[in-house]
């Protein structure tokens, strides 16, 4: 169960209104790399999570996300505070408001309108949230994995935040929700490396042949040699030739099928067969009119 506390978990201090930061505050509220995000994926991993200690791991942070979401819905909200007031009652001219809302920058003008300057479940372009950004796949080495990294992202977007504001209350807040996911991806690293063998990811191992091969795929200038694709673990492939149809086979897609099936099959490549000795005028070169082509054939006229 959840049980609400109505102090948070870090104060919020706003020195003045921004509708425009409020704006892009929602980034972190609604968006793809955001709290509401977090929480939900955290959640879900934990309510379906069957060891102990990655379980109450999970709902910890996932509930501290929520509490995260909290900061920074206020911390929108406050920005918001002025030109809530100002379009809820109307107090400026027409043409004041729209000066208004529009000089805010960015999309504020939008969530304004749309949502009263308040605090919706949408990202900073006005995107609505969606389900679709939590990529649990069930499988706790991967899914850490891809915690970390949804960490990472989230500090990332709290670093540049912080950039866009000289407001301190707010960089105070912003610099709390960025540490705090530095711990997460402490915990979660941690945890990763609780499972042995934890790489690589699920349960089946990788084909021998092919584990420690690194393709160059991408040849010319710019080729760079480093530990990802040089030393030891690593057989290095440039030859083109060897590069397709690595499992000794012919390279060709191939499938056994019915009788009837390749019947049917034959029978559709004689009907819809192209005559390579053909030369049919296209409607491209009618409509040129009459004009000489490359092979001196005239196109187009009565």
């Amino acid at each position: 169960m959840f049980a609400h506390t109505k102090r948070l978990q870090y104060t919020v201090r706003v020195s003045e209104p921004n509708p425009g930061l409020a704006n892009l505050m929602l980034e972190q509220f609604g968006g793809p790399q955001g709290e509401l995000a977090a929480a939900m994926r955290y959640f879900t991993q934990a309510v379906s999570e069957d060891d102990a200690g990655r379980k109450d791991m999970l709902f910890d942070i996932a509930t501290e996300e929520l509490s995260h979401l909290e900061i920074i819905g206020h911390i929108v909200a406050m920005l918001n505070k002025g030109a809530k007031g100002r379009l809820a009652e109307a107090v400026d001219s027409e043409a004041e408001t729209y000066r208004k809302i529009q000089g805010a920058g960015n999309d504020s003008h939008v969530t304004q309108v749309l949502y009263g300057a308040g605090t919706p479940l949408v990202n900073s372009a006005g995107v609505p949230w969606t389900a679709a950004y939590i990529d649990t796949i069930g499988e706790p080495t991967a899914d850490l994995r891809s915690n970390i990294a949804a960490e990472a992202r989230a500090k990332i977007v709290y670093e540049r935040l912080i950039a866009l504001t000289d407001d301190p209350g707010v960089q105070e807040a912003l610099g709390f929700l960025m540490t705090r996911e530095i711990a997460h991806q402490k915990s979660f690293e941690k945890a990763l490396y609780a499972i042995s063998p934890n790489f690589p990811p699920g349960k089946m191992p990788g084909d021998a042949r092919f584990a420690n091969t690194y393709f160059n795929m991408s040849q010319g200038p710019g080729e760079m040699r480093g530990p990802w694709n040089q030393g030891g673990q690593w057989d290095y492939v440039s030859d083109r030739d060897s590069q397709a149809a690595v499992d000794g086979g012919s390279g060709d897609a191939e499938v056994r099928l019915p009788a009837e099936d390749v019947e049917t099959l034959e029978a559709m490549a004689l009907r819809t067969r192209s005559d390579p000795g053909s030369d049919p005028a296209t409607g491209a070169e009618l409509g040129m009119g009459n004009q000489t082509l490359a092979d001196g054939k005239t196109v187009g006229g009565a």
